[in-house]
């Protein structure tokens, strides 16, 4: 896993009931490599069938136009919820999720339980 200067994890992932849990290190400028190696780390957790994915982004620096890229590639994710809190994050997030292609259900959020109760709604199977 990629690590800040400072040896910090850039992200972390984690399953909560079935869903994926994304979490970016507050101050991440994610890069197109950095989007690719968390995406590629979500299907290899997921394995062969598609899953939730709970993105929580409070606090992200940057998101790239590669990033966007990567975000939006066919994953073994079958829907997203995008978390953040300010309107810095609230304004990359809807650029990422305008501008990217994402083939499946996607939506901001600014707050995690409500994030998960959305996505545990409207699960596909």
């Amino acid at each position: 896993m990629t690590r800040s200067a400072d040896g910090v994890p850039v992200f972390s992932l984690d399953v909560d009931a079935g869903v994926v849990l994304l979490r970016w290190t507050p101050g991440a400028n994610i890069s197109g490599r950095l989007a690719a190696e968390a995406m590629d780390a979500v299907d290899r957790l997921n394995g062969d069938h598609k899953r939730p994915l709970l993105v929580d982004m409070t606090g992200t620096a940057t998101l790239t136009r590669d990033a966007r890229g990567a975000f939006g590639r066919d994953c073994q994710v079958s829907q997203m919820a995008i978390v953040g809190t300010s309107a810095v994050d609230k304004v990359i997030a809807n650029f990422g999720l305008r501008v990217g292609v994402i083939d499946i259900p996607a939506r901001y959020f600014t707050s995690l339980p409500v994030a998960l109760t959305w996505l545990r709604e409207h699960e596909t199977t």
